[in-house]
């Protein structure tokens, strides 16, 4: 078991929070008790002097259920139609929970193409410094209204390790669907035993999380040994924890041994620009 008692000192910390954390799994509609958790405890964390970056799903869903649609849509028009009218309607109730604590909270949308032009990878850069310098939380999601095939991230998990890299984090937490990694599928071998700390990712680790993923929303654990990639070899820690009780979120800063730690392992050649345009996996 690795020492988890830095992670009380993090600093700059990036939460993922994937759709199915934040929806009543019966109805599809938002978990409201749930999501008002979730602020109440960035908003503590910003209290304790912490800088928070929140990436969050949920866009499509919120949209498909104001437009009145049962299912998720399949084709890329509904999709982006379902994204433009969520992506409003989803800041809107963040905002709305945030101003219940004084807390003043911001809206950014990326795709690739932040990432892999210059110019835009710089400014978003100054922007994310900028808001965590006046004490903002960015509440962070893809572009999905406009994204394509091409520019794209995919899934959160990813993106969350992006803005993670790029703004400098010293700990991302990817609140998802399940405890942490296994070494297979806990749901069909009762002997997976569940890794508490990796300190390397290869291709065992990926041939492992093939067998041990999660079947809910956009991204399966290999996405999430891809986030662990270019987080830890950006220099940041991340952790794979469940998102069905938020306040795991103060716990794990306290340094409890819950999820799956990650350790950072500062790659010197690391690019970010390059890891995605290139799509790199190690």
């Amino acid at each position: 078991m690795c020492d988890r008692a830095s992670l009380k000192h993090k600093k700059r910390i990036v939460i993922k929070v994937g759709s199915s954390s934040l929806v009543h799994e019966e109805t599809g509609m938002m978990d409201l008790f749930k999501l008002e958790q979730l602020v109440r405890i960035l908003c503590d964390l910003r209290n304790q002097g912490k800088e928070v970056i929140l990436v969050s799903s949920g866009a499509i869903g919120a949209g498909r259920k104001v437009l009145g649609l049962n299912k998720r849509p399949s084709s890329l028009p509904v999709k982006q139609a379902c994204a433009s009218v969520g992506q409003g309607a989803l800041i809107a109730l963040y905002q709305r929970l945030f101003n219940e604590y004084h807390q003043i909270s911001s809206q950014i949308l990326m795709t690739k193409h932040t990432i892999i032009r210059e110019k835009s990878l710089f400014n978003a850069r100054n922007t994310f410094d900028q808001l965590l310098d006046m004490g903002v939380i960015p509440i962070v999601n893809e572009n999905d209204t406009v994204s394509t095939d091409e520019i794209e991230f995919g899934d959160n998990d990813t993106l969350s390790a992006v803005v993670a890299a790029l703004v400098s984090a010293d700990l991302l937490i990817l609140m998802s669907d399940i405890d942490g990694l296994y070494t297979d599928d806990p749901n069909k071998n009762p002997n997976a035993r569940f890794i508490e700390c990796v300190y390397k990712i290869d291709k065992s680790l990926y041939d492992m999380a093939k067998g041990a993923g999660s079947d809910f929303g956009t991204g399966g654990m290999v996405t999430k040994i891809d986030a662990a990639r270019i987080a830890t070899d950006s220099g940041c820690d991340m952790i794979i924890s469940n998102g069905k009780d938020f306040r795991t979120i103060h716990d794990i800063i306290e340094g409890k041994n819950i999820g799956t730690l990650f350790l950072a392992h500062k790659n010197e050649d690391f690019d970010l620009k390059s890891y995605i345009e290139e799509g790199k996996r190690h």
